[in-house]
């Protein structure tokens, strides 16, 4: 119980900077998310074809719009850092704080190291088109050390640069689509020719839905930047909702564009890096060829600088409940930043990222959000009913409840489905690995955890208490 007395009361008046507007909240959700329409999204394609990969993007895209719905709600009215994980101590308890708390670390950590992975690797091909013959590896070790570096300096100008690298990544997208002449598709694209039937029936695209999150992974990172925004009840829906609305629009561009030029069997090959930069490269188009290499570099560096933000986060904010060593909970004294959970976390993700193959980083990624995704029904539904629309003051209402929580969760169960089509002992491993972690926070850690201290709304007690 020592722990319990460590922590020095000076260090606990420090606290994370309010800086941020409703634009860092859009960079930060599509910033970790756009680099899905640049890589990861066409391993559906090997599943489903391109119609099944079609289908699974915008039925996903009602799932994550039902994420921005419920996010949107709950998180502008729980404004603290650790998004989800801040939600359910709330709402539920500390087993299930704790999950959750691991779900958003191990999601953002992994889709950070299929980031910086495919940095490297889309560096090295570049290098190798002009004529000379370099590894990936160091590449991605000083992408991440310089994301590092800018995160531990502070949010406002490490979301800074997200809006603008991010913005430019998407005007890429939206480049190639005029480049590639859409009102005279037979010009360069060829749907007719390209497009078949579903090649796997309807169980491919099921099995589609698997990487069809990868289009919209990641836009719950919003809820993280709760505790640093200017004004929550505005900033936070906003940037969530207008998030969404992007990702749509972009995931449909990319497949347009992607299925009307290369075949379906190669845009669901293993080795197709990035098929926005392959669909670019075979326009013919030089131009189109360097904006697009420098779109899908860029894409993934918002998503990696966006992920080492959120899981920091995160963890700090376990740190600072003491759900783990209160060590991790500790605030910069001059850039007010995370810092020692963004160290902590940095190795782990060049780990995954210099040995680990990208179909399994993105499928951790995709296991460890959906995850959450499904405890986020049950939190909304306990936070109507412990505190209905009236009895305490929102940021946001979403409409229409209880269907958003309902469809979400049925949403959620087809795709635990899905992946168990395809990584049924991957699904298995995290599952046990869950619940290990869940037997060490019973028997080992809870003893350190002070409930009345994690309770930092002031909101009557709960409906029915």
């Amino acid at each position: 119980m020592a722990e319990q007395t460590m922590g020095k009361p000076q260090a606990q008046r420090i606290q994370l900077l309010k800086v941020l507007g409703p634009a860092h909240v859009w960079a930060l959700g599509v910033g970790i998310v756009l680099v899905g329409e640049f890589m990861g999204w066409n391993y559906a394609v090997g599943k489903g074809g391109a119609y099944g990969a079609l289908i699974a993007c915008w039925v996903i895209g009602l799932l994550y719009t039902c994420v921005a719905m419920i996010d949107s709600e709950i998180t502008s009215t729980v404004a603290a850092a650790g998004g989800q994980y801040a939600q359910a101590k709330h709402t539920i308890g500390p087993l299930m704080a704790f999950n959750v708390g691991l779900y958003l670390v191990l999601a953002y950590t992994m889709l950070e190291a299929g980031d910086i992975q495919v940095a490297g690797q889309l560096i090295q091909i570049g290098i190798g088109e002009l004529g000379s013959n370099v590894n990936w590896e160091p590449f991605t070790i000083l992408c991440l050390a310089i994301l590092a570096w800018l995160n531990y300096r502070g949010v406002f100008m490490t979301l800074t640069v997200n809006f603008v690298i991010t913005a430019a990544a998407f005007l890429t997208i939206i480049i190639l689509f005029v480049g590639l002449q859409p009102w005279n598709p037979r010009a360069i694209m060829h749907h007719a020719d390209l497009l078949t039937d579903l090649p796997y029936g309807w169980l491919g695209v099921i099995a589609a839905f698997h990487f069809g999150i990868w289009f919209y992974l990641g836009i719950e990172g919003t809820c993280q930047a709760a505790e640093e925004v200017r004004s929550p009840g505005r900033a936070l829906p906003l940037g969530t909702m207008t998030g969404i609305i992007t990702l749509l629009i972009a995931a449909g561009l990319t497949w347009y564009v992607s299925v009307g030029m290369l075949p379906w069997e190669y845009l669901g090959w293993d080795l197709t890096l990035a098929p926005l930069f392959d669909t670019a490269r075979v326009s013919g188009s030089k131009f189109l060829h360097v904006a697009l290499f420098v779109g899908t570099l860029f894409s993934a560096i918002a998503s990696a600088n966006g992920c080492i933000n959120d899981a920091a986060r995160a963890w700090f904010s376990m740190g600072r409940d003491r759900y783990l060593p209160q060590w991790f909970g500790a605030v910069h004294p001059r850039y007010r930043t995370p810092y020692r959970s963004i160290v902590f976390l940095i190795p782990i993700a060049a780990i995954f990222a210099l040995w680990v193959p990208l179909a399994q980083i993105i499928t951790f990624s995709i296991l460890s959000g959906l995850l959450n995704y499904t405890f986020m029904p049950i939190n909304m539904w306990n936070f109507r009913n412990k505190w209905p629309i009236g009895s305490i003051r929102r940021g946001f209402e979403h409409p229409f409840h209880p269907l958003p929580a309902a469809v979400l969760l049925s949403l959620c169960i087809v795709t635990f489905f899905a992946v168990y089509l395809g990584y049924g002992r991957q699904l298995l491993a995290m599952m046990a690995f869950y619940i290990i972690a869940s037997l060490w926070f019973h028997f080992r850690r809870y003893r350190y955890v002070r409930r009345g201290d994690q309770f930092t709304m002031a909101w009557p007690k709960p409906l029915g208490y």
